[in-house]
Order: C-alpha cells, then structure tokens, then sequence
C-alpha cells in the first residue's frame, strides 16, 4: 500500500516559539525551529486522513492542503491534539457527510464531553461538526486503509499510536509495553517523541530514551517528534546516530510501494 506522510506540526504543546520566550531557537530565521503543534496528515489507498486535530489545525491544512478529509485518528485528548476539531467543518460543508473518527474508549469518552455540542439535537446547521466517533482497540480498516492502534504509555494513562502500512506514528509516550512492540514488527519508518535532551519527563520520552526504544523497534528510519525549543534542528540532528532524523514542520515521507 502506496503511504504518504506529511507532518503538519512537529512541537510540543507549546509550539514553537514559545509565547515571550527570546531563546535563540524561538528567535531563529531557521523554518525547521518553528514547530505547530504535534499532527500529521496521510494519503494511502486514494483516501486522506488526519492524525490528531490539534490547534494549529486551519494554519496546517492552509500550509499543506488536502482535497477532502475522509476520516480522523486520535491518538488521545490533550488540548494539542484535540482542539483544532472545529477546523473539519469547510469538509463537511464540501462533502456533505459525517466524518468518521477513531479513538480508543476514555479518548472518545473525553471527545464528547469536550465537544458535547456536536452530538446536541438543540443546534441545527453548519455551526457544528458532523463527525461519527467510533471505538477501537483491535486493528480494523476504512475504506480499505489498514489501521493497526498501538497501545503505549502517557504516564499513568493509556493513548494510541498508528500503524498504517510500514510506517508507524507514537507521540507523547514514555513506554511501549512488550505487546506494543510485536505489533510494531516489520515497520521501516517510525515516527517518535522525543521531546527533549532532559531532564527526564514523567510522561515523554527524551531524546536517549526514544533512541532506546526505536532501537527495540528496529524501524530502518526513526524520525523523532514533538520537540521542545531546547532543540536546535540542525545543530541537534547532526549529533544524531545513523538512521534517526528530526522531523520538520512540512517535511514529506512517501512508501510507493
């Protein structure tokens, strides 16, 4: 299955540059140190879909367009990855249809409360998404793209990561457990948190801790993800061992296969 990637948004939940901060890499002329919030956009099987809705969301797609959004996946409901939901509408409008997201059980559960206004009978029209929300745990397919949700440590909590094809996308994780780690045999390209240098984060990998565990993976191409603006790209990506990159703001990855 032919699989593109684009990555709308490389940063933490601040962004970079962060709000009044003069470092050197939130005043850097360098576009690979401005980082949106962490989201990327797919193509595999003639269909186009989202990661995450974060709140960058309308910038992205302004930046990288699509022609059409034919399903959502959530990885979990943190306010970068959710709060650009309203930002699906002009697909709506276009398309005439619901949009279907995915999620695991407590993510859909925290969709709904934060969003409950799309599921109200009392507001009729365009003022809301349409979207139909489902529950998954086990792969499954739509439209005859193959998904495979990977189950991964957020902390105390449980969030998913996506396998589409050979490439496979884990954000805002300090764990893989063992099961995880089976699913993810045979992927060649991995997309990981590697938030920052350190100190150590009670719920992000750093930057050590995701070689470590891309490692375990065996993935030929790791590229990490949600940086922080301790990370300098060029400075940092050049102390990078062989087969690890850092992801930029736009980059595209494409499998013709």
């Amino acid at each position: 299955m032919s699989v593109k990637v684009t990555f709308l948004g490389t940063g933490t939940s601040t962004g970079v540059p962060v709000i009044g901060c003069r470092c050197r890499v939130c005043t850097s002329e360098n576009p690979k140190n401005r980082r949106l919030r962490q989201s990327v956009k797919i193509e595999a099987h003639g269909k186009y879909f989202l990661i995450d809705t974060t709140p960058d969301l309308r910038a992205q797609l302004l930046r990288d367009p699509i022609p059409r959004l034919d399903f959502l996946l959530f990885t979990h409901s943190h306010s970068d990855h959710l709060m650009g939901l309203d930002d699906i509408r002009p697909f709506n409008f276009r398309q005439r249809e619901p949009i279907h997201a995915y999620a695991n059980a407590k993510t859909a559960k925290a969709v709904r409360r934060a969003f409950s206004y799309i599921w109200s009978e009392s507001q009729i029209g365009g003022g809301k998404p349409q979207l139909e929300l489902h529950e998954v745990e086990a792969p499954f397919a739509h439209d005859g793209v193959e998904i495979t949700p990977l189950p991964v440590h957020h902390g105390d909590w449980t969030i998913l990561g996506y396998r589409v094809g050979n490439f496979a996308y884990i954000t805002d994780t300090n764990g893989i457990p063992p099961a995880t780690l089976r699913l993810l045999k045979g992927v060649e390209v991995l997309a990981l948190d590697g938030l920052r240098p350190s100190p150590p984060h009670p719920t992000h990998f750093t930057i050590d801790e995701a070689i470590a565990a891309a490692r375990q993976v065996g993935a030929k191409e790791t590229y990490l993800i949600h940086l922080t603006h301790d990370i300098d790209h060029d400075e940092f990506e050049a102390t990078l061992p062989a087969g690890f990159k850092l992801a930029y703001d736009g980059l595209v990855l494409k499998d013709e296969r």
